[in-house]
């Protein structure tokens, strides 16, 4: 009986025993914190948003914007601590983590070791080298060996050298770009540096050329482009027995805006013209190059009949610019300043174009019509007394225009419907070319080449006044228009084509 008692007693305090120290396990868990910087072993900078992992595992954390990271409330034990971050090589430390300590970790990650074959330098290929007389338009192109990148990024850096102003331009892949409106007359030196995001960026030699020297163009027309109408110099034909058409083409106006009817004042070394500015039209001026514009007319527009029909003229010296608002003419400084009214039609015609004698400031040529563009007038006032001095063109049925008066104010040019047709869409048929003579009170056609089908519009006399710049279309709607040159005194047969898909030419 007393061995039983022992046995038992004995049995209880092992359960006891045990069942104590299971409890003391489960109450007293032991914990730690850890902490710790990552950097760049390149440049000691801290590295932000690096993964920071352990093993045995805990918590993932990431780094902040100083490098820095903790894991707090991790239970003790010895780590093996994992710094991960792309383009980095992947870094391991050790750490020892005891009870109610905080153990720390630093970390120096190195750059990702370089897997690509780096690109050779570019090789320039055009323009080439020491080109001269270039487009203000220019492709550049070279060339690169492969490399195994999976992108290559081309740096084009492009520096006027006159005046050291500096563009670049970031190129994917390609190995072609295109800059348009380089400055006329400048030498420009450009390079091409080739990226592949891992090795150094690779540079070219430099390469240098210079652009053509603002032509020195006698005409002046317009072109659509889009939907707008856009204004272009060009050349004249050489003299070589070999037809040209299209020389030497600049454009002044951008086809962004709608622009037209150019006006060269050769005093001013201006070019005046009309451009849409929302639902009116008003009298912009630009240099001779197509820069420095600045828009004149703003209270009072230009307006009358069809936009298209609307003329205007420059004072010979260049001080005023003379225009219409309906039935009454408008003269006002090239800066915007002096309106003032000049003349105004006694029956509320309206005044669609006009011009100025060259030695005979007073006297104007004006144009007039009625509100559907017939009945129309051609004559010429004393701007002073109000009085017609002659008249070119009245009581004749059917369109007439392109109005210009002779430097000595002896001779009209004039086009006019021979068709004498009138229509609600103002279309006209048979349009010829006309000089009037003043003391003679004659007009007589002038014998272009033009067809049946063909109308003869807009003609401008030469400086020298003895040939004529035109415009010459088919009657048909829609048909595309070309200009032409008709020498009044020559003898030959055929007149010449400047340009192609061009109107509403100047010569100065």
């Amino acid at each position: 009986m007393k061995i039983n008692k022992l046995i038992y007693t004995l049995t209880l305090v092992l359960v006891v025993f045990a069942s104590s120290c299971s409890e003391d396990t489960i109450e007293d868990e032991l914990t730690g914190g850890l902490t710790g910087t990552v950097i760049s072993s390149e440049d000691d900078m801290p590295l932000s948003n690096v993964k920071i992992t352990t093993n045995p595992s805990s918590s993932t954390v990431f780094t902040d914007d100083n490098g820095f990271f903790s894991l707090l409330n991790i239970a003790i034990d010895d780590y093996s601590v994992m710094a991960e971050l792309e383009g980095f090589d992947t870094a391991f430390e050790g750490a020892a983590v005891i009870s109610e300590e905080i153990a720390t970790v630093a970390f120096e990650l190195d750059r990702a070791s370089i897997t690509n074959d780096p690109p050779s330098a570019p090789v320039l290929l055009t323009p080439l080298d020491g080109a001269n007389d270039i487009e203000s338009e220019v492709e550049f192109v070279w060339n690169s060996s492969e490399s195994n990148a999976t992108t290559l990024t081309y740096d084009l850096e492009l520096r006027n050298a006159f005046t050291n102003e500096i563009e670049n331009y970031s190129i994917e892949q390609d190995t072609t770009f295109t800059v348009s409106d380089l400055n006329l007359g400048a030498t420009y030196f450009w390079q091409v540096t080739v990226d592949d995001g891992e090795n150094p960026p690779v540079s070219s030699t430099i390469s240098e050329f210079s652009t053509l020297a603002f032509p020195s163009n006698p005409f002046l027309f317009v072109k659509k482009e889009g939907d707008n109408s856009v204004i272009f110099s060009g050349g004249e034909v050489e003299d070589d027995g070999n037809t040209q058409v299209d020389v030497n083409l600049f454009q002044l106006t951008d086809d962004g805006t709608n622009s037209f009817r150019p006006r060269k004042n050769n005093q001013a070394q201006r070019i005046a013209f009309l451009r849409t500015v929302g639902g009116d039209t008003h009298i912009f001026t630009m240099d001779l190059t197509g820069e420095n514009v600045e828009q004149v007319t703003s209270t009072i527009p230009v307006a009358g009949f069809r936009q298209d029909e609307l003329d205007f003229t420059w004072s010979p010296n260049g001080d005023r610019l003379i225009y219409s608002f309906f039935d009454t003419l408008y003269s006002i400084n090239p800066d915007g300043t002096g309106l003032s009214e000049v003349y105004q039609t006694t029956d509320g015609s309206f005044i669609s174009e006009v011009d100025v004698q060259e030695f005979d400031t007073n006297l104007l040529l004006l144009k007039t019509n009625n509100i559907n563009g017939y009945n129309v007038r051609i004559f010429a006032v004393n701007a002073t007394t109000g009085v017609e001095e002659f008249v070119v063109l009245e009581g004749e049925q059917g369109a007439a225009g392109g109005a210009q008066i002779s430097a000595n104010g002896d001779k009209v040019l004039y086009s006019r419907d021979t068709s004498n047709s009138e229509n609600p869409q103002y279309r006209i048929f048979s349009s010829r070319l006309f000089i009037y003579d003043v003391e003679s009170a004659t007009s007589q056609m002038l014998a272009t080449d033009v067809i049946t089908g063909e109308n003869d519009l807009d003609p401008r006399f030469s400086p020298s006044e003895g040939d004529v710049i035109f415009t010459r279309v088919d009657s048909n709607v829609g048909a595309i228009p070309a200009i032409f040159l008709f020498e009044i005194e020559g003898n030959t047969i055929n007149d010449d084509e400047l340009f192609t898909n061009a109107n509403m030419p100047d010569w100065e």
